[in-house]
Protein backbone atom coordinates (compact mmCIF):
# COMPACT_ATOMS: atom_id res chain seq x y z
CA UNK A 1 0.00 0.00 0.00
CA UNK A 2 1.40 3.86 -0.59
CA UNK A 3 1.49 6.57 1.81
CA UNK A 4 -1.67 8.01 0.38
CA UNK A 5 -3.81 4.88 0.72
CA UNK A 6 -2.74 4.36 4.41
CA UNK A 7 -3.56 7.91 4.78
CA UNK A 8 -6.85 7.52 3.36
CA UNK A 9 -7.08 4.59 5.64
CA UNK A 10 -6.62 6.27 8.40
CA UNK A 11 -8.64 8.53 7.74
CA UNK A 12 -11.79 6.41 7.29
CA UNK A 13 -11.04 4.60 10.56
CA UNK A 14 -11.02 7.92 12.19
CA UNK A 15 -14.48 9.08 11.11
CA UNK A 16 -15.88 5.78 11.61
CA UNK A 17 -14.94 5.86 15.30
CA UNK A 18 -15.71 9.58 15.88
CA UNK A 19 -19.54 8.54 14.18
CA UNK A 20 -19.35 5.41 16.70
CA UNK A 21 -18.52 7.82 19.37
CA UNK A 22 -21.03 10.89 18.11
CA UNK A 23 -24.24 8.31 17.77
CA UNK A 24 -23.53 7.10 20.75
CA UNK A 25 -24.02 10.25 22.93
CA UNK A 26 -26.88 11.02 20.82
CA UNK A 27 -28.38 8.23 22.87
CA UNK A 28 -27.37 8.85 26.11
CA UNK A 29 -30.13 11.03 28.35
CA UNK A 30 -29.65 14.46 29.56
CA UNK A 31 -28.53 13.65 33.21
CA UNK A 32 -28.74 17.69 34.29
CA UNK A 33 -32.32 17.05 35.94
CA UNK A 34 -30.45 14.36 38.21
CA UNK A 35 -30.90 16.43 41.29
CA UNK A 36 -33.01 19.23 40.10
CA UNK A 37 -36.70 19.15 41.23
CA UNK A 38 -39.01 17.56 38.91
CA UNK A 39 -40.82 20.56 36.99
CA UNK A 40 -44.39 21.43 37.75
CA UNK A 41 -46.18 19.05 34.66
CA UNK A 42 -50.06 18.55 34.61
CA UNK A 43 -51.10 15.30 32.84
CA UNK A 44 -54.77 14.06 31.63
CA UNK A 45 -55.36 10.98 32.54
CA UNK A 46 -57.37 8.48 29.97
CA UNK A 47 -60.75 9.67 30.88
CA UNK A 48 -59.29 13.38 30.60
CA UNK A 49 -58.72 14.57 34.53
CA UNK A 50 -55.77 16.59 34.86
CA UNK A 51 -53.07 14.90 37.42
CA UNK A 52 -49.91 16.96 38.66
CA UNK A 53 -46.88 14.50 38.68
CA UNK A 54 -46.04 15.78 41.88
CA UNK A 55 -49.08 14.74 43.21
CA UNK A 56 -48.20 10.93 43.06
CA UNK A 57 -45.14 11.33 45.69
CA UNK A 58 -44.42 14.22 48.89
CA UNK A 59 -46.32 13.42 51.88
CA UNK A 60 -47.43 9.70 50.78
CA UNK A 61 -43.21 9.19 50.68
CA UNK A 62 -43.44 7.65 47.26
CA UNK A 63 -40.32 6.89 44.87
CA UNK A 64 -42.05 7.54 41.72
CA UNK A 65 -40.94 5.84 37.93
CA UNK A 66 -42.13 8.07 35.05
CA UNK A 67 -42.21 5.62 32.09
CA UNK A 68 -42.72 6.99 28.69
CA UNK A 69 -44.04 4.75 26.13
CA UNK A 70 -46.21 4.21 22.83
CA UNK A 71 -48.73 1.93 21.88
CA UNK A 72 -46.02 1.60 18.30
CA UNK A 73 -42.70 1.28 20.58
CA UNK A 74 -41.84 -2.19 20.29
CA UNK A 75 -39.17 -2.17 23.21
CA UNK A 76 -41.80 -0.21 25.46
CA UNK A 77 -44.55 -3.14 24.70
CA UNK A 78 -41.83 -5.32 25.82
CA UNK A 79 -41.09 -3.41 28.86
CA UNK A 80 -44.56 -3.33 30.03
CA UNK A 81 -45.04 -6.74 31.80
CA UNK A 82 -41.80 -5.76 34.19
CA UNK A 83 -43.63 -2.36 34.75
CA UNK A 84 -46.59 -4.38 35.76
CA UNK A 85 -44.49 -6.77 37.92
CA UNK A 86 -42.48 -4.52 39.52
CA UNK A 87 -45.76 -1.90 40.89
CA UNK A 88 -47.07 -5.59 42.15
CA UNK A 89 -44.06 -5.88 44.12
CA UNK A 90 -42.74 -2.69 45.33
CA UNK A 91 -46.02 -0.55 45.44
CA UNK A 92 -47.72 -1.11 48.14
CA UNK A 93 -45.74 0.23 50.84
CA UNK A 94 -46.62 -0.33 54.31
CA UNK A 95 -45.73 1.55 57.44
CA UNK A 96 -41.69 2.96 57.63
CA UNK A 97 -41.59 1.49 54.24
CA UNK A 98 -43.48 3.75 52.01
CA UNK A 99 -44.57 2.03 48.23
CA UNK A 100 -43.19 3.21 44.87
CA UNK A 101 -45.21 4.27 42.19
CA UNK A 102 -45.06 3.61 38.61
CA UNK A 103 -46.53 5.82 36.24
CA UNK A 104 -47.00 5.48 32.41
CA UNK A 105 -46.84 7.91 30.74
CA UNK A 106 -47.84 7.75 27.05
CA UNK A 107 -46.08 9.77 24.46
CA UNK A 108 -49.05 8.48 21.42
CA UNK A 109 -52.46 9.68 20.24
CA UNK A 110 -54.73 9.18 23.01
CA UNK A 111 -57.44 6.79 20.56
CA UNK A 112 -54.27 4.67 19.98
CA UNK A 113 -53.21 4.41 23.65
CA UNK A 114 -57.03 3.47 24.93
CA UNK A 115 -57.39 1.09 22.61
CA UNK A 116 -53.58 -0.86 23.25
CA UNK A 117 -55.01 -0.24 26.91
CA UNK A 118 -58.26 -1.84 26.36
CA UNK A 119 -56.57 -4.74 25.75
CA UNK A 120 -53.44 -5.14 27.56
CA UNK A 121 -54.68 -3.89 30.95
CA UNK A 122 -51.69 -2.41 32.93
CA UNK A 123 -52.12 -2.15 36.89
CA UNK A 124 -50.14 1.00 37.21
CA UNK A 125 -51.63 4.65 36.18
CA UNK A 126 -51.79 6.13 32.82
CA UNK A 127 -51.46 9.62 31.76
CA UNK A 128 -50.99 11.01 28.55
CA UNK A 129 -48.16 13.14 27.93
CA UNK A 130 -47.68 15.91 25.76
CA UNK A 131 -46.66 15.85 22.74
CA UNK A 132 -46.34 18.89 21.10
CA UNK A 133 -43.11 21.04 21.73
CA UNK A 134 -41.44 20.69 23.87
CA UNK A 135 -43.26 17.67 24.70
CA UNK A 136 -43.46 16.53 27.92
CA UNK A 137 -40.24 13.75 27.56
CA UNK A 138 -38.30 16.89 26.42
CA UNK A 139 -39.40 18.88 29.29
CA UNK A 140 -38.11 16.02 31.72
CA UNK A 141 -34.69 15.23 29.86
CA UNK A 142 -35.20 13.08 26.97
CA UNK A 143 -33.38 15.36 24.19
CA UNK A 144 -33.57 12.51 21.83
CA UNK A 145 -36.81 11.48 22.26
CA UNK A 146 -36.43 8.26 22.25
CA UNK A 147 -38.77 5.61 23.59
CA UNK A 148 -39.07 3.74 26.48
CA UNK A 149 -37.83 6.75 28.80
CA UNK A 150 -37.84 6.65 32.48
CA UNK A 151 -37.24 9.01 35.39
CA UNK A 152 -37.12 8.38 39.04
CA UNK A 153 -38.26 10.65 41.06
CA UNK A 154 -37.62 10.79 44.96
CA UNK A 155 -40.32 11.19 47.50
CA UNK A 156 -38.79 14.63 48.22
CA UNK A 157 -39.77 15.56 44.36
CA UNK A 158 -36.14 15.48 42.80
CA UNK A 159 -35.05 13.46 39.82
CA UNK A 160 -32.90 10.72 41.13
CA UNK A 161 -31.80 9.08 37.73
CA UNK A 162 -32.88 9.02 34.28
CA UNK A 163 -32.82 6.19 31.34
CA UNK A 164 -33.05 5.81 28.10
CA UNK A 165 -34.53 2.57 26.54
CA UNK A 166 -36.18 -0.31 28.66
CA UNK A 167 -34.92 -1.08 32.13
CA UNK A 168 -34.26 -3.97 33.45
CA UNK A 169 -36.24 -5.81 36.29
CA UNK A 170 -33.31 -5.77 38.36
CA UNK A 171 -32.47 -1.80 36.95
CA UNK A 172 -36.30 -1.61 38.41
CA UNK A 173 -36.00 -3.09 41.44
CA UNK A 174 -32.84 -1.19 41.95
CA UNK A 175 -34.92 2.43 41.52
CA UNK A 176 -37.50 1.33 43.05
CA UNK A 177 -36.69 -0.44 46.46
CA UNK A 178 -36.83 1.82 49.29
CA UNK A 179 -33.49 3.81 50.36
CA UNK A 180 -32.00 2.08 47.33
CA UNK A 181 -29.05 4.08 44.97
CA UNK A 182 -30.23 4.09 41.42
Amino acid sequence: MTRSNWFILGMAVLAAGLGGFVEHRQHQPDTSLVGQTLPAISLPDLEGKTHALSDYRGHRGHRVLLNFWASWCGPCLDEMPALNRAQAKFGGGTGSSPGAIVIGIAMDDPTLARAFLAAHPLNYPILLGDLNEPSTTLQLGDATTVLPYSVLVGADGHVLAVHTGPLSEEEMAAWLKPNSKP
